[in-house]
Order: C-alpha cells, then sequence, then structure tokens
C-alpha cells in the first residue's frame, strides 16, 4: 500500500511537471484561432505541423542557430579548459595565500551578474567587442568560480597516490593532469559541461546587451523578434521554443549518468 501510495505522488508530481512542455507544443501545432480560447482548449482539433517551417523561415534562424552553436561550444571548451586546470591548482598544490584566494573565489560567486554588466559593457566597448560574439565566449576561458568549485571538490576525492606513482615513472605535471586526472574527471566535466551548456544556450541578458547586428543575433534573441509592437505570435514562438528545447533535452538524458556521478562525487569530500 506504502508503494501505491509513493508511486501515485511520484506519477502526479511527474504529471504536473510535464504539463508545460505539453502545452507547449500542443500550442505549437495549434491554429491562430485555438490560442486565446476560454477555457484553454488543450489539444488542437487539427495538427498544424507548418506552423514549425513557417515560424523557422520568419526569421534567419538558421543564421541564429549557427551563431548560438559558435558560442555555446567554444565558451565550452573554454569553460572545461580553464575550471580544470584552475580547480586541479587549488586541490593538489599548496602555496602562500592558497587558502585565503579560494575563499575569495568563492565570495565572487555573490556578487549578481547584473552587478558587473555596466563595468564589462564599458571593458568590451573600450576593446571594440561589442556587437561580436568575443564577448560571450572569451570570458568562459578565464573559468566561472561554481564550476571551479566543483571541480576541486572532485579532485580532492581522488586518490594521491595515483599522481605519486605516476611521478615516479617520471611523468611531468602536464602529463599527470591529462593522463591520470582528465580521464577520472569525466563525470564531474560533463556535469560542468552540461550546466554551461544550459546557461549559454538559454542566455538572453548578454547577446541582448552585447549584440546589436541581426547577423549576430542567437536563438533567444531571434525568438523575442516574434514580439511585436501590436501583438505577439504566439504559435511562432511556441514552435521555436519547442525546436530550441530539444538540443538541450537530448544531451541532458544522454549525460544524466555521468552528471549524477558528477554530483555524488562532487559532495564525498569538502
Amino acid at each position: 500500500m506504502k508503494k501505491v501510495i509513493i508511486y501515485t505522488l511520484l506519477a502526479l508530481l511527474s504529471a504536473l511537471f510535464l504539463a508545460p512542455f505539453f502545452w507547449l507544443l500542443t500550442t505549437s501545432l495549434k491554429a491562430p484561432t485555438e490560442l486565446y480560447l476560454f477555457p484553454p482548449k488543450w489539444l488542437p482539433s487539427e495538427l498544424h505541423f507548418n506552423n514549425f517551417a513557417k515560424a523557422w523561415t520568419s526569421q534567419p534562424f538558421s543564421l541564429f542557430l549557427q551563431n548560438s552553436l559558435i558560442v555555446t561550444g567554444l565558451s565550452l571548451i573554454g569553460q572545461l579548459l580553464s575550471s580544470a586546470l584552475v580547480a586541479y591548482g587549488f586541490a593538489r598544490y599548496k602555496f602562500k595565500g592558497r587558502d585565503a584566494l579560494f575563499i575569495l573565489l568563492l565570495a565572487t560567486m555573490m556578487i549578481p551578474w547584473e552587478v558587473t554588466m555596466i563595468p564589462l559593457y564599458m571593458e568590451f566597448n573600450y576593446l571594440g567587442w561589442i556587437n561580436t560574439l568575443k564577448p560571450l565566449i572569451v570570458p568562459s576561458f578565464f573559468g566561472a568560480p561554481f564550476f571551479i568549485f566543483l571541480l576541486r571538490q572532485f579532485i580532492m576525492t581522488l586518490p594521491v597516490e595515483l599522481e605519486e606513482a605516476a611521478r615516479i615513472d617520471g611523468a611531468n605535471p602536464v602529463q599527470i593532469f591529462l593522463r591520470i586526472i582528465t580521464p577520472l574527471m569525466t563525470p564531474a566535466l560533463v556535469l560542468v559541461g552540461v550546466f554551461h551548456m544550459l546557461n549559454s544556450w538559454n542566455d538572453y541578458l548578454g547577446p541582448l546587451i552585447f549584440l546589436n547586428d541581426q547577423s549576430k543575433y542567437t536563438l533567444t534573441l531571434g525568438l523575442a523578434q516574434f514580439r511585436g509592437m501590436y501583438g505577439v505570435d504566439m504559435e511562432g514562438i511556441m514552435a521555436v521554443t519547442t525546436l530550441i528545447c530539444i538540443p538541450p533535452l537530448a544531451i541532458f538524458f544522454m549525460a544524466q549518468k555521468h552528471i549524477v556521478e558528477g554530483v555524488a562525487g562532487t559532495g564525498i569530500k569538502g
């Protein structure tokens, strides 16, 4: 009886969680006349699959997709490389002021991005990077405090004896990091990669501030083009949003096992 109650509650919570996604999908397939009915109509009387093609071609979304892939891919490489190197340094090397520097790094997590928004714009404007993709990519090559913290916690769970054995065999620090530490860090790196990919893929405020030319727009900015002065193309928004959600969902389900291992590994030792 207890299991029946638990499974029933889980099924209800799952349905509650999936309801917005179901509404998103069904609304993207509706005719314009069915969008604003009251009470709302969950299922369309006729499936309009042409809404997807119409919405995608109404704006240069192929170009927006290309820009989003460039930003997400390059920033992902930079984030993984820089965060892993800094985390390894904090986890394994002892130097004067290491703990104080790490606390200072964690303290920067309390600074909202909105506070640094204007100084960042002034800095990128001075460098001539406004209306380019550089402000969305280059900062990732300097690491992120939260990701550095996660990777450091994971590295501290790895046996030091592995590195000592490799050092005795003649491996230098670079070889130890690349051949010993990096393969063992795969779950944590996947976790960081998924988190960063979601942040970068769904980022709206960053592109809105730094990009002016439509040819540089990402998918999130392109999605905002459906909101006009006199109305909102609701079926277009829902159709493109459905398409935009597919890559993150696919990556999440493929990396789910490593995500669980990464979360478990980062909490074993503090």
